[in-house]
């Protein structure tokens, strides 16, 4: 059986691009829920909240 398949640089290039692409999605998603998905395997209790800095300090650096 002879297979007679091409790939030109054009095509495996729009390959890694969409392989990219979702790896990137990947990470931003995770990043945006990663206190969900800690809550979720139970890494973090609910009760350990993160207190936001408060308003009015500045860093002097």
């Amino acid at each position: 059986m002879d297979v007679l398949a091409y790939l030109d640089p054009g095509s495996g290039s729009m390959i890694l691009q969409i392989l990219a692409g979702g790896v990137a999605a990947v990470a931003v998603t995770a990043r945006l829920y990663w206190n969900r998905i800690l809550k979720f395997l139970r890494i973090r209790k609910d009760d350990e909240v993160v207190e936001p800095k408060q308003q009015g300090q500045t860093d002097s650096a």
